[in-house]
């Protein structure tokens, strides 16, 4: 590995690969096809989890290069652990009477950078802003599965399907690319994800929830929420309420760092300044912005920040018009103590996941995908996973 930054000092940083390396891969993955796919789904499956009782017990190894936040390591470990344990069903009899009994089987489709489980091999691509994670995961579970340059990944003719995962404007170019072969793809993209605020919830509890749902993971997620619709009943209520739980976000961190240099300990980098705020470079304080227009960037637009509008509501349809006016549909969430209400409004909204009474959270066995200019295809749940597969009837005539 070549030299990196880490913390100011040089670390490592990984080789690109080159076409030959990509070849290899993609070659590599060809040869253990075969093999791989005519294992039981059983032992596939065995196959996982042993992955994540190793990933399981390295966790500690894994956290600094994750994150510089035990928390926030640990979540995201976890999160990982839970995904990958997630079974699959089996096949299934779509339909028979007397005459034909008709059976829905799932051939894997090949090589593909995702769905181990169902029988496919897998050609990775980490990130290269944050690779190490990645690295180190292949380095501590490849043993455990059978021996067996991301432009040239969505035309080579040995990869059959891309899963992918980043911004709206790079999903298209892959979408053109990988058409070429007709390859299948799963593109999670941009979100702007709203949360809907009806009259009757209660507004300290749900207040704080909401500003965890919008600046957890300092706004930088495609599930956080990135606009606030408040009935117009109890917006100044929630406005204030919502507001002070942000500041407690902000102050709860800051307060460390005012404690440090009043024991006038060293640091190193970063560090107060002489009004308590930190240095100048790439930070930004939680930032609400009151009733902007519609038709304004901050709402149309995702800021993948930690900046969120708050807008206000009366009219149910007149709301959900607003909410679904965006390129974008990748989630939602709606906030109200009568689930019917609720229930209602998410079902007229163009996104592919709305979480009731909750934040973002999503889970394994839910479909997860994206509406308009936020996806194609999807992730989890048997859909998702049935998507690494083929599908081919077998129509047994009696």
């Amino acid at each position: 590995m070549a030299p990196a930054r880490w913390w100011g000092y040089p670390a490592a940083s990984p080789f690109m690969a080159t076409d030959n390396d990509l070849d290899e891969a993609v070659q590599a993955a060809r040869e253990a096809f075969p093999i791989w796919k005519a294992r039981p789904l059983e032992d596939r499956q065995q196959c996982l989890h042993r992955i994540a009782y190793k990933l399981e017990s390295r966790q500690d190894e894994l956290r600094p290069i994750l994150f510089h936040g035990e928390i926030l390591a640990k979540i995201e470990i976890d999160n990982a652990l839970r995904f990958l344990r997630f079974n699959v069903m089996s096949h299934k009899i779509e339909y028979e009477d007397e005459f034909v009994r008709i059976v829905s089987t799932y051939p894997p489709l090949g090589v593909i950078a995702a769905a181990l489980v169902m029988g496919n091999c897998v050609s990775i691509k980490p990130s290269p802003m944050t690779p190490y994670a990645t690295l180190k995961c292949v380095e501590y579970t490849l043993h455990l599965l059978p021996k067996g340059i991301e432009a040239r990944m969505t035309t080579h003719p040995g990869i059959d399907k891309i899963s992918f995962t980043e911004s709206t404007a790079t999903g298209r170019r892959i979408a053109e690319s990988a058409g070429q072969s007709l390859k299948r793809v799963a593109l999670e993209l941009g979100g702007n994800d709203a949360s809907i605020i009806c009259a009757d919830i209660e507004v300290d509890e749900v207040a704080a929830r909401v500003a965890q749902g919008c600046f957890f993971h300092a706004g930088q997620m495609y599930v956080a929420t990135r606009r606030v619709y408040v009935h117009r009943d109890i917006l100044p209520q929630f406005r204030s309420t919502f507001i002070a739980a942000v500041q407690k976000i902000y102050h709860l961190v800051r307060d460390f760092l005012a404690d440090s240099a009043k024991q006038a300990h060293t640091f190193s980098v970063g560090g107060p300044d002489r009004d308590g705020d930190p240095l100048p470079g790439l930070y930004i304080s939680p930032t609400v912005v009151d009733r902007s227009p519609d038709n304004a960037r901050i709402v149309q637009a995702e800021q993948f920040g930690p900046i969120n509008p708050i807008l206000e509501w009366s009219d149910e349809a007149e709301l959900i018009h607003r909410v679904n006016a965006t390129e974008g549909g990748l989630s939602a969430c709606v906030w109200a103590l009568d689930v019917a209400t609720a229930e209602r409004i998410a079902r007229q909204l163009e996104v592919g996941t709305v979480w009731l009474n909750s934040f973002a959270t999503p889970h394994p066995h839910g479909y997860f995908s994206g509406w308009k200019q936020s996806g194609i295809g999807g992730e989890w749940g048997r859909q998702g996973l049935l998507s690494y597969w083929h599908t081919k009837a077998l129509q047994f005539y009696k």
